[in-house]
This record gives C-alpha cells, sequence and structure tokens, in this order.
C-alpha cells in the first residue's frame, strides 16, 4: 500500500494538486464525449464516413472508444504520478 507518510507536506499539496488536475481533466473529457459531442449529432450527421453518418459513428463507436482510451490514460498518467512522488505500491 502506498505510504504517503514519507511526504512532507509540501510534497502531499503538490501531489493531490497534480493528481486533482488530472482527474478533473479526464473529468472534462467524459463529458465532451458523453454529452458535447451528442449534442451536436444533428450537425455532424451532416458529414458522412464509409456510408454512415459522423453522429450516428460517434454515438455507436466513438464514445465507446474514447472512454477506453481515457481509462487507460488515466492509469498510465496516475502511475506515473505515483512513481515520481515515490508512492506507488511496487
Amino acid at each position: 500500500m502506498a505510504d504517503e507518510t514519507r511526504l512532507t507536506p509540501e510534497q502531499r499539496l503538490e501531489y493531490w494538486r497534480r493528481t486533482s488536475r488530472l482527474m478533473w481533466t479526464i473529468l472534462f473529457l467524459w463529458f465532451v464525449f458523453s454529452f458535447g459531442v451528442h449534442i451536436f449529432a444533428i450537425q455532424l450527421n451532416q458529414i458522412v464516413i464509409f456510408g454512415f453518418p459522423l453522429g450516428f459513428y460517434f454515438a455507436a463507436q466513438g464514445s465507446l472508444i474514447a472512454f477506453v482510451v481515457l481509462c487507460f490514460w488515466n492509469a498510465f498518467a496516475q502511475n506515473k504520478l505515483d512513481e515520481e512522488f515515490g508512492v506507488d505500491e511496487g
């Protein structure tokens, strides 16, 4: 388990600031892919790729792909941050 007692108060504050920024960035991108893209689906449907309207593609496939990418990015970035501050589990 991560041992944050080795960090100084300044390091803890910086660690939380950067973790929080990562979390809010991913949450914002999740919101954009969940709601933002779908709000403009009608306008996106004017663009056709391989016979499918772009709005349909984003709703059916694009958002799901984006969510998976966000999950992996979050795990990778948080592990890197944990290693940098010496609170990783390894």
